[in-house]
């Protein structure tokens, strides 16, 4: 029996059904989506009603516009002195970067009809196919262009409402002849530039956008990026696909009023009146965001664009995020490099202004602490110092504050020095992603300890969103999560967004677009949420108070190697031996500069020259740029970076010579190219490094050469003749032919022999020990050079199975005694290599067994197309790892292929020297201008010259001269001299004719500062202090002297610094980079000399700065005053 309750029911379903049912075919409705804003449809879907009015004619439009002749980039005053001639749109402008015509300046004049006052906005649509700038007709910047229909394109500029009323306004425009990414001749992005492209100005517009399309396409593009971004069976993704589609049924274009509608349709996923909330909306929702947005603008200061391109690109990128920080409260923006805030302060000042009230008002944060974002694998440990200690005093003297955060996202590796180095210089927060490039392993954390080589650790973020230029989608949001490494120790992302490398930054779409992503988080758990308006800083702060400083998260130690880009090491090699030579002569500089500032005796008038000093170190800093000193650049680029260098080298060789004018009255300049000068002259040599050293100095003679030694012993930097170690190893080195055509290299503990070309034998005669094994020969080798894309950038494992041993030829022995000399020929396609072989009767240093140097110094007239040119020597030597100097310190990386890892490691950067050892006995390559080594197995390699195609159609095709050199050293790396015979090697002595009975004190002195007791501890950098009074004359003017020392080999030390007595000072302080102090350090005395103990543990730098005046104690100042009126330093008590 069945019993029936007739109750009323809230819902009433049918009792009978005559429709087919609401199933879908998910997948096309997936797909309708594309067709709802332009494409084939755009006279029917959304794109037809996007704008109200459009009009172009003469009456409402007045362009005028005057080109800049050839690549003049004239600043505003002078472009609107110029005659302007009428242009219209449809007008073609150029060639990009050659001749003429690359910068055109537009006057022009707009009339509003009075009826557009009604509208929410009126806009200028200005499209030049190319980049370009808004300024006000007395010259301040307002906003980027960014022409044609690429995801950065911004062409709209919104006309104030007051001018909109007025009916009339008047502007300025500059257009430049590239685009974003430069000119690439063919579209691929890293061809080289097509110089002779013209650009046609597709629109100049008085329009008036319709808002509310506009907002509901915004609204479509987030709801399509939910069904693209979230799986398939989540309710989200369902309800966002349902509610698109739906919106494509209702809108209408025929009926304005369905837009309306159709964008009610979008509050069930976004919430009901979100909009209205503005930025209100990140108040809402999760207490806790995930994902911390940051508005960014990577700025390449070079790459496919030379650097007064990016001079533009700069005013034009954040000149558009000053404007959008007015529209969007929410928008954060963070951008590094103070070489680019400086530009802006030169050549655009009155928006530099309005940069700097935006920073302090907090929206718009420096960031990175550095001069520029720096290559961090080949410059000197002194030259990174250099990027923080310029960038972070830039930084404070204009913002008042220091960045917190390095900021480093695309540099191609990362050296585990730069977590000390970023410590030393205020800061204890560091970003980066570039790792996510890895072609073989994927890192494994996101968040984590960066430990460096030393023990310092900074707090690392390696943003899962993988990118520095987030387009701020659904999908960008996504991955800050999904792709998250350990969310199990911290669960936060940054996402840093924005166009980036050709500048532009965040636009308008994209703040709009994490407002309603924001809202759809809001409403759902299915997608993180994201939050706006904190800074980097806000979210490394949040990640140590979670983390609890650190102890929760997990640990990286050493170097961030990318697993990519490894050609960079190479390519380009004139711009290498540029930042080399540079580096050695501006430590050069500033050590005989400090000297010679502290030297009044002969020379009271005497300052030293610091704004010089800086602006030398400016533009080797700005070629450290990290696709200029790879070698990744438009060959422009290093047309200008060459210059740089020139300019380097002339101004540092005149600082010299002024400042041997005070140390070394009367003294001139001895050069190795003419014969030596013997009557009423002496020859000396000045060694600029810490080290004891020997040098055989060669000079020309009417019968051949002739050689001299010159020693300087400990405790002096001085080196003199020595006629009886001349005469003694006079007989010491010899080079020959023998019966068999070996070519044969000897000394009293090395003979090296050339069979057919190739070094077949290389023996330690003292050891009676062969370093090469049998079957194997070393020599210059060639291989294919092929990579899978990024030409100047990569080099792939394939290119080790295409070997091409060469062979030396055409022997001309030219010397033997002091140094055995051989010049010989390898010749290759359309190359010649010449090389002299020389083989010194000295060793290396003068430490004990030291063994001498087999030198190689190259010529080489290359014109070779993908190839890779290298130097190898296979070693009677096993270890599983080969050592590699890095700045301030070494790092050791696998010969063998265990893991990916390890094979990863294929080719690698090294600076001075590359060494393999084994217990008692090793080898080591040295370099004097190369950063590109390998090991694999025994053979040991140093690499070139690499010849890519892409970006730079020419790279270095021409003339090269460079040297390297082998090593041999009893005893293992550790207890070797292959850090000090490097550093000797790359840094000649400087050979200076002195007057037979000139008075010359420096040479009656003991070396001012030195390192004692520890020979593991290098003094690398004697320079004066960065808050001298250099302008001053006076003996009371604030005088400091600054000394960075570092522990080379990776152990501990207690070393003695000592300080002349001749060097009257008030006190030693210890201090960090950017000379804060630290401690103030407690000083010894004994004979002859001052003192303070220093300890440092492995690969420690130590700053330490010593303020010069009153003597530190009684006695001491009676010494001083004593020794004043002879001394070759005189400065007065205060």
């Amino acid at each position: 029996m069945c019993s029936h309750h007739h109750g009323s029911s809230s819902v009433d379903y049918p009792t009978t059904n005559h429709g087919p049912g609401a199933k879908w075919i998910k997948h096309l409705t997936k797909d309708r989506l594309s067709t709802f804003n332009g494409g084939h449809f755009s006279d029917v879907n959304l794109a037809s009603v996007l704008f109200v009015h459009r009009l172009d004619d003469a009456n409402h439009v007045s362009l005028q516009v005057w080109s800049a002749p050839g690549l003049e980039k004239p600043s505003f005053e002078e472009a609107m002195k110029q005659k302007f001639r009428p242009a219209k749109k449809g007008e073609s402008f150029g060639p990009s970067w050659v001749r003429s015509d690359t910068n055109h300046w537009w006057k022009v004049s707009v009339k509003i009809p009075a009826y557009w006052e009604q509208y929410e906005r009126v806009q200028f649509e200005f499209d030049p196919g190319c980049e370009a700038m808004i300024y006000t007709t007395d010259g301040v910047p307002l906003q980027g262009i960014t022409g044609g229909f690429g995801g950065d394109r911004r062409v709209e500029y919104i006309i104030p409402r007051e001018l909109v009323k007025a009916g009339k306004h008047e502007f300025v425009i500059e257009s430049s002849c590239n685009g974003m990414f430069g000119v690439p001749w063919n579209g691929d992005t890293i061809a080289p530039p097509d110089m002779n492209r013209f650009f046609q100005l597709a629109s100049a517009d008085l329009v008036v956008p319709r808002a509310d399309a506009w907002a509901l396409l915004w609204d479509f593009q987030t709801l399509r990026e939910l069904v693209d971004t979230l799986p398939g069976n989540t309710a989200l993704q369902n309800r966002a696909l349902s509610v698109a589609n739906e919106i494509m049924n209702v809108f209408d274009n025929t009926d304005l009023a369905s837009i309306p509608r159709a964008r009610k349709l979008a509050e069930t996923v976004f919430g009901e009146a979100w909009e209205s909330k503005g930025e209100g909306i990140y108040k809402d929702g999760a207490e806790r965001p995930q994902i911390w947005g940051i508005g960014h603008c990577h700025i390449d200061t070079a790459w496919l664009w030379p650097y007064r391109v990016t001079q533009q690109k700069v005013a034009r990128s954040w000149s558009t995020q000053v404007d959008l920080m007015e529209r969007y409260p929410e928008h954060r923006f963070t951008c590094s490099q103070a070489q680019q805030y400086k530009w802006l302060e030169q050549l655009y000042p009155p928006l530099f202004e309005r940069v700097k009230a935006k920073i302090l008002k907090g929206q718009f944060h420096p960031v990175g602490g550095s001069w520029v974002e720096n290559d961090s694998n080949m410059p000197s440990g002194e030259a990174l110092a250099r990027q923080f200690i310029f960038g972070q005093r830039y930084f404070e003297s204009r913002f008042g504050k220091r960045c917190e955060t390095a900021w480093l996202p695309d540099s191609f590796g990362l050296t585990g020095a730069l977590p000390q180095l970023i410590r030393l210089a205020d800061m204890k927060y560091f970003f980066t992603q570039k790792l996510s490039w890895n072609n073989i392993n994927v890192f494994p954390h996101s968040t984590f300890n960066w430990v460096g080589i030393d023990g310092t650790q900074v707090l690392c973020h390696m943003t899962p969103v993988d990118t520095y230029t987030a387009q701020a989608t659904v999908g960008d949001v996504n991955k800050g999560t999904t792709n998250h490494k350990n969310l199990e120790s911290s669960d936060i992302s940054l996402l840093v967004f924005g166009n980036g490398d050709g500048g532009g930054g965040p636009l308008a779409k994209m703040l709009e677009n994490l407002r309603r992503i924001r809202a759809v988080s809001n409403n759902s758990r299915e997608l993180p949420p994201v939050s706006m308006g904190q800074s980097v800083e806000d979210f490394f702060d949040t990640i140590t108070k979670e983390s609890e400083a650190g102890k929760k998260l997990p640990n990286w130690s050493g170097e961030l190697y990318l697993e990519f880009h490894r050609g960079t090491y190479t390519s380009h090699g004139s711009i290498k031996k540029g930042n080399r030579k540079s580096e050695i002569l501006l430590r050069d500089v500033e050590h005989l500069a400090t000297l010679a500032s502290l030297y009044k005796f002969h020379s009271g008038d005497y300052n030293y020259p610091n704004d010089t000093i800086n602006d030398c170190w400016e533009k080797v800093l700005l070629n450290q740029f990290h696709d200029v000193l790879p070698g990744s650049a438009i060959g422009m680029v290093y047309a200008d970076a060459e210059k740089l260098y020139a300019e380097v080298r002339k101004d540092a060789e005149e600082l010299i010579e002024e400042a041997y004018s005070a140390l070394l009255p009367k003294s001139v300049r001895a050069s190795t190219k003419v014969p030596i000068v013997t009557s009423d002259f002496r020859l000396v040599g000045y060694n600029t490094t810490p080290f004891p050293r020997r040098d055989v100095v060669e000079f020309p003679a009417h019968n051949g050469t002739v050689h001299m030694v010159l020693e300087c012993p400990e405790g002096s930097n001085v080196s003199l003749p020595s006629t009886t170690l001349t005469e003694d190893l006079d007989r010491g080195a010899f080079a020959s032919i023998n019966e068999a055509g070996d070519l044969v290299f000897q000394s009293p503990v090395v003979r090296m022999t050339i069979s057919e070309g190739r070094i077949s034998s290389l023996v330690d005669l003292e050891l009676d020990r062969e370093l090469i094994p049998a079957g194997q020969t070393g020599g210059l080798v060639i291989f294919d050079d092929r990579p899978n894309y990024w030409d100047a950038w990569d080099v792939e494992v394939h290119h080790l199975e295409t070997p091409h041993p060469l062979h030396f030829t055409n022997y001309s022995v030219k010397s033997n005694g002091c140094v055995a000399t051989v010049l010989a020929e390898v010749k290759y396609g359309q190359s010649t290599i010449k090389v002299k072989i020389s083989l010194d009767s000295i060793a290396a240093t003068l430490k004990k067994d030291s063994r001498p140097l087999i030198r190689f110094d190259a010529t080489v007239d290359w014109h070779e197309r993908h190839k890779f040119l290298k130097f190898e020597i296979p070693l009677n030597i096993h270890n599983d790892v080969a050592t590699y100097e890095t700045q301030f310190g070494h790092v050791q990386r696998p010969t063998h292929k265990n893991t990916t890892w390890d094979m990863a490691k294929f080719e690698v950067c090294g600076h001075k020297y590359a060494d393999l050892s084994e217990f008692g006995y090793g080898v080591a390559l040295l370099s004097e201008s190369k950063y590109g080594f390998s090991c694999r197995g025994n053979v040991l390699r140093i690499s070139l010259l690499r010849a890519a195609t892409a970006p730079d159609a020419e790279q270095d095709q021409g003339m090269h001269e460079f040297s390297w050199a082998i090593k041999p050293h009893k005893g293992h790396f550790l207890e070797s001299d292959v850090p000090q015979a490097a550093y000797i090697f790359n840094s000649p002595l400087h050979l200076r004719y002195v007057g037979e009975d000139d008075h010359a004190p420096l040479l009656e002195t003991k070396t001012p500062f030195s390192v004692e007791g520890a020979s593991n501890v290098f003094l690398e950098t004697v320079k004066r202090g960065l808050d001298d009074d250099f302008d001053s004359h006076e003996n009371s003017a604030y005088v400091s002297v600054v000394l960075r020392l570092y522990e080379a080999f990776g152990g501990h030390a207690q070393a003695k610094l000592n300080i002349g007595g001749h060097i009257p000072f008030r006190k030693v302080l210890l201090t960090n980079l950017l000379e804060d102090e630290i401690e103030e350090l407690d000083v010894h005395k004994d004979e002859s000399s001052s003192f303070v103990k220093l300890k440092l543990h492995g690969f420690e730098v130590k700053t330490v700065k010593i303020i010069v005046g009153r003597a530190f104690s009684s006695d001491a100042e009676s010494e001083g005053a004593s020794s004043r009126r002879s001394s070759w330093v005189t400065v007065e008590k205060p």
